[in-house]
């Protein structure tokens, strides 16, 4: 079976009055000299040395460790739930102050929920489940009891998304929030995201506009974009997005950090706030941000442990099937389809120069690659608007004018007519059966590809509903990835695309791959993605690049 490679990165990509109180005076910017604030915001690059140079060694060696790790020492009783969750509230903190990322702050509620299970475990010698006392972040769009969720609205603040006196205000939980607490996990932080969800960048009237911490003059991508930046500095252990249209690939690829998107029914997102939320033939899904493919397999095996189909008729009765992984890793050699080019819009130098790297390493590890050259992604890009963007999107507007607050620009142009019409329901039903037959020829083209074989950007892993892990692989380069004056413009697009590139003002950004993987088949991919890992480091050792 191919394995399609598709290239993102904040480099290219295509598609589509604060009101917390915050509780970080224990955490003030200004350990060492005064000239740390100014060091801050003249600084380029935050995360890595920067931010650890601010953290005391206990909370440093904590918040660095592996998950794993961490967890192990909790369970061995060398740390506490207590402690764990210190350090992170500490890092996150910091986090928050140097990059405007946390809409709500969790810190005592975690506090207090991190003695309840050290208590638990003095008494029964055991933890409540195999994330006990891990502090987890989540997207603006999750209800925890005792906080807000504004999904970047100001008139949702006080609210239950947007309505008064429901009786849910602050008391209300969502299940992915339920399954976590089940299993051990602390959220500490629910993340910024872009006002409306509909925008490939991260922007605010509450905090503002995120910026990149690799580099501070570039975006965070969207919509979860401020969960990737959290995760870039290390806020929390592991963190949670949602992606209807890249929303958690974007933010991960542009923040240098691993994630997962799986299909729809495989994550619980019943009680979750959302835009259109009774558009279903392009579900929103629970996308996963972390620091490793070992993070993001650890994340998701313990929430299907929690048989979350008994609670969320959406979710399929699917367990955790470590017997197709396993089957996965067993492999000798795998095949892979490599895509570094849609033919609508190519990607910048240092998306190129990352995509050749991981193939050379695959072909160095024995793998086999195959040129991929599936039905046009532009097909794709005109589908999934035409699905998500049918009811004119009207609740945007409605949402805004409960505060007055204006539209951030990156959504402006979607209503500088006003609000659009609905697509009329024929129409809407023939751009869904356009989508039925684009995935029917995508699925035939994979299988067409079997022959080849020993065993594709953004909104077209939602439109065909696959599962996705996004892997960072360098940096750009402005020695390497420089502009080239001789390229030939596919299109208009492109040519903006391609004039958009400067190699000074990039150098440093991260660049990514993403591996797609067929629809419900999670536990392959991170066995894929794991040879991956695998066959970069082994790459990189045996030519001196680590």
């Amino acid at each position: 079976m191919a394995t399609s490679i598709k290239t993102i990165s904040a480099l290219s990509f295509f598609f589509f009055a604060l009101w917390a109180v915050f509780r970080m005076e224990q955490f003030p910017l200004t350990r060492g000299s005064g000239s740390s604030m100014c060091s801050w915001q003249c600084s380029k690059k935050i995360v890595g040395d920067f931010i650890e140079g601010l953290l005391d060694e206990k909370t440093l060696s904590i918040t660095s460790a592996d998950n794993e790790r961490v967890l192990e020492l909790v369970r061995n009783g060398s740390l506490t739930a207590v402690e764990v969750t210190t350090a992170f509230c500490k890092r996150a903190a910091y986090a928050h102050q140097l990059n405007q990322n946390i809409l709500e702050v969790a810190f005592d509620i975690a506090l207090k929920r991190a003695k309840e299970l050290d208590d638990y475990y003095e008494t029964h010698h055991k933890t409540v489940g195999p994330l006990h006392g891990l502090p987890v972040s989540l997207k603006g769009q999750w209800h925890i009891k005792e906080l807000d969720t504004s999904m970047a609205y100001i008139g949702w603040i006080g609210t239950f998304e947007g309505q008064k006196g429901t009786g849910k205000e602050k008391r209300f939980e969502s299940e992915l929030v339920r399954e976590l607490y089940s299993l051990g996990a602390i959220p500490i932080a629910k993340t910024t995201l872009v006002q409306s969800l509909w925008a490939g960048e991260t922007n605010n009237n509450i905090l503002g506009y995120t910026w990149n911490p690799h580099n501070q003059a570039l975006s965070v991508g969207g919509s979860s974009g401020g969960e990737g930046a959290f995760q870039a500095l290390r806020g929390s252990a592991i963190g949670f997005g949602s992606d209807v249209g890249g929303s958690v690939s974007m933010p991960a690829a542009f923040n240098g950090i691993y994630s997962f998107k799986p299909s729809h029914g495989r994550i619980s997102f019943k009680g979750a706030a959302n835009s259109s939320p009774g558009q279903m033939v392009i579900p929103t899904v629970v996308g996963i941000l972390g620091p490793s493919v070992s993070a993001l397999r650890l994340m998701s095996k313990s929430l299907l442990s929690t048989e979350p189909w008994e609670h969320d008729p959406e979710v399929l009765p699917i367990p955790y099937r470590a017997e197709a992984e396993c089957q996965t890793t067993e492999l000798p050699n795998l095949s892979f389809g490599i895509f570094s080019a849609d033919g609508v819009v190519t990607p910048h130098p240092p998306i190129l120069r990352a995509v050749r790297e991981v193939t050379e390493a695959l072909e160095a590890a024995g793998h086999q690659t195959i040129r991929w050259n599936p039905p046009s992604h532009a097909e794709s890009g005109k589908i999934h608007p035409s699905i998500t963007g049918a009811d004119g999107r009207n609740d945007v507007v409605t949402n805004a004018d409960l505060s007055g607050e204006p539209l951030v620009p990156e959504i402006r142009n979607m209503f500088a007519n006003g609000i659009p019409k609905p697509t009329p329901l024929p129409d809407y039903y023939n751009a869904t059966r356009y989508l039925q037959e684009f995935r029917a020829r995508y699925q035939a083209y994979w299988r067409s590809t079997a022959p080849q074989t020993n065993t594709a950007y953004s909104s077209i892993v939602n439109v065909l509903d696959y599962t996705t892990i996004v892997i960072p692989v360098t940096t750009a380069d402005r020695k390497l990835d420089v502009f080239d004056h001789k390229y030939a413009p596919l299109n208009e697009k492109d040519r903006v695309n391609w004039l958009a590139y400067d190699p000074e003002k990039y150098d440093g950004a991260p660049a990514a791959v993403q591996i797609l993987g067929r629809r419900l088949e999670e536990e392959k991919l991170f066995a894929v993605a794991g040879r991956v890992v695998e066959a970069l480091e082994r790459y990189r050792l045996e030519r001196g690049r680590v």
